[in-house]
């Protein structure tokens, strides 16, 4: 039986049209790196981002409905700056200390989905 290394990446849905938001949220704000997507998929719109290992990738979904449960946990290294960023663009930070131990907080991206971000 074969087994499973790694993951790979993850994707948050957006809706069609996305992509100058999502480089703006994802590229500037969040300082991901984005990166090309294949000519193939490059058509279906939506933009791939590296996150440390691992990459980000923003689908477009038609019809489009945020995730407000499900979320990618993002890991950074200076949790409170960030959260003084995400304020003063003017996104809600919500502090969640239910794992003792874990500094955390959640936010959304600019199309709703739930975000959480840990302090490495």
């Amino acid at each position: 039986m074969s087994s499973i290394t790694g993951i790979d990446h993850v994707q948050v849905a957006a809706p069609a049209g996305c992509e100058v938001e999502a480089r703006a949220f994802y590229g500037a704000l969040l300082g991901l790196t984005e990166l090309p997507k294949p000519e193939p998929l490059a058509a279906r719109g939506g933009c791939w981002f590296r996150a440390g290992a691992q990459e980000l990738h923003v689908g477009v979904e038609d019809p489009f409905s945020p995730a407000r449960k499900a979320h990618p946990g993002l890991v950074v290294e200076d949790l409170s700056e960030l959260a003084e960023r995400l304020a003063r663009d003017g996104i809600e930070v919500s502090y969640d200390d239910t794992i003792p131990g874990t500094t955390r907080f959640y936010a959304a991206d600019p199309f709703g989905n739930r975000l959480e971000f840990r302090q490495a």
